[in-house]
């Protein structure tokens, strides 16, 4: 029987003992740790540090997918927790920045992007998290829930949280060290950043669900990526429960 894609990919990027990858890495060409826009014009978020959340028991059993949106802006300041807590910098040791969820060799290819439909303090449009400074880069301004919920497999969610999250991975931060199983680790990442998600919106009293059921090409020209070099993976939605 011939196999799937899926199949192959499992079976292809198996470890065995006696098959280990050698060599030495090129550190000349690693790529950049972080993703920047040079010129995007800045914004500063609100120190997220000092939030008081409830226990993680707590939160474990009070999770929920939440599907309906009440029409009420998010606030500037969850958002800025929601993206700290997600994957944001948590500590610097030895001069290297770690982050809230976990990474395969600290290598972090997962970025983040906001569409901000309804954000107290921010114009309608698609910005990117800098993760480094803890600030938003506006990559373009506009209201396009009817393009993300056309790529959603028009899922009305989309349409009514007042702000979506989207995961990418720039696959050669991954792939530079761990060659054809850095796909394995690079959807793990991704899994880590929404649970933290997840449990940041409980936290906060909101609402949130994770959607990997999209049309890639039409979120990647969303987000003016090539798809190829670095690519969509996940998202969710978070606001006020309707």
């Amino acid at each position: 029987m011939n196999k799937e894609i899926g199949e192959l990919f499992q079976q292809n990027t198996k470890y065995f003992r006696h098959r280990m990858p050698t060599g030495l890495l090129n550190l000349e060409a690693r790529p950049a740790p972080y993703k920047e826009y040079p010129g995007a014009r800045m914004i500063n978020l609100p120190d997220p540090a000092h939030r008081r959340t409830p226990t993680l028991t707590r939160l474990l059993k009070e999770r929920r997918s939440i599907r309906r949106y009440a029409p009420t802006p998010l606030a500037l300041a969850d958002l800025s927790f929601l993206l700290w807590a997600s994957g944001g910098r948590q500590r610097v040791e030895h001069g290297h920045q770690f982050r809230t969820a976990p990474s395969a060799g600290a290598l972090y290819p997962i970025e983040t992007y906001v569409l901000a439909h309804e954000v107290e303090d921010l114009e309608a449009g698609l910005y990117h998290y800098g993760v480094r400074e803890h600030r938003l880069e506006l990559v373009a301004t506009g209201d396009f829930r009817r393009e993300i919920t056309q790529a959603a497999l028009e899922q009305a969610m989309c349409r009514e949280a007042p702000a979506i999250l989207l995961w990418t991975a720039v696959f050669d931060r991954c792939a530079w060290k761990y060659g054809q199983r850095a796909w394995r680790y690079i959807y793990l990442d991704a899994g880590h950043i929404a649970q933290n998600l997840a449990l940041a919106a409980t936290a906060l009293g909101l609402g949130s669900c994770q959607i990997a059921a999209l049309f890639d090409d039409e979120v990647n020209a969303l987000l003016r990526i090539d798809g190829t070099t670095e690519g969509i993976l996940y998202m969710s939605v978070v606001g006020h429960p309707g």
